[in-house]
């Protein structure tokens, strides 16, 4: 199963990496900036959010803050937006489900394609400026990230399809995901260090979304990279990966009558 599905990602690559590049452009068909406006608005919202909370936690080095902040919202929107979409992927594909006979995995291949693309059209933007801030980031990000993107990589996959398919199961479902998200970033040290938890750090041990962006953002910002934990982690996203590609498969024949 796993293999037929790689198979058939590798074979239909081309057709869903267009729709998903064509949803890109549709998405600033009629702008001067084009996606250029993707990297704008991080850009302004952590300058916004940098001062304003700077401020609040009475930040000493601002410069180092900008930074992780700037990487830690970037990464954190998208993986807030893979899956707040997530639950309404097959919904929104449901006449192509109902009449065209094709594999739903390509759907999700093509909302993948699209969240990276966005992702990485947001990211170059946001990090050419904080290169300006500390230019080890830049030498951070090309020999230190590689297993820390992995893994964010998969895992905006495997994680918002099984989102979807047990919202496409238990409808009521999809109204809790952005109440979660809000939930899950409000206590993710994002806008704020760790530390400042203080007793309650706790809790990041048990968030699995913030497992997944603290290390890409460790190894981005310090070039430190825990590859016992990493390797872990990659663990965990090839069951899911397995467990995810398992589930589809048994709702696959289902999804004309649920969607």
């Amino acid at each position: 199963m796993f293999l037929k599905n790689i198979k058939f990602a590798y074979k239909t690559r081309r057709a869903w990496f267009y729709t998903a590049t064509s949803r890109t452009k549709a998405r600033f068909a009629r702008t001067t900036l084009g996606s250029f406006w993707l990297g704008l608005s991080n850009l302004l919202s952590i300058a916004t959010l940098g001062l304003v909370y700077g401020t609040v936690f009475k930040v000493e080095d601002l410069k180092s803050y900008f930074i992780y902040l700037g990487v830690g919202l970037i990464l954190w929107n998208s993986i807030s937006s893979s899956i707040s979409n997530s639950p309404y992927l097959f919904s929104h594909n449901s006449s192509n489900i109902r009449n065209m006979n094709l594999n739903a995995l390509f759907y999700t291949l093509e909302e993948w394609a699209f969240q990276i693309q966005t992702f990485f059209q947001s990211f170059i933007l946001v990090f050419f400026v904080l290169s300006f801030l500390d230019r080890s980031v830049l030498l951070n990000f090309i020999f230190a990230s590689w297993i820390p993107l992995l893994n964010f990589v998969i895992f905006l996959y495997w994680f918002p399809l099984l989102i979807c398919l047990i919202c496409v199961r238990f409808t009521d479902l999809a109204q809790l995901v952005p109440i979660l998200l809000q939930l899950v970033f409000l206590i993710s040290p994002i806008l704020y260090r760790k530390e400042s938890l203080g007793n309650l750090s706790w809790i990041t041990n048990f968030n699995f979304i913030f497992k997944i962006l603290d290390p890409l953002r460790l190894s981005i910002i310090n070039g430190y990279v825990f590859y016992g934990n990493a390797f872990f982690i990659l663990l965990i996203n090839i069951i899911g990966l397995l467990f995810s590609f398992w589930y589809l498969e048994q709702e696959g024949k289902k999804l004309p009558f649920l969607v």
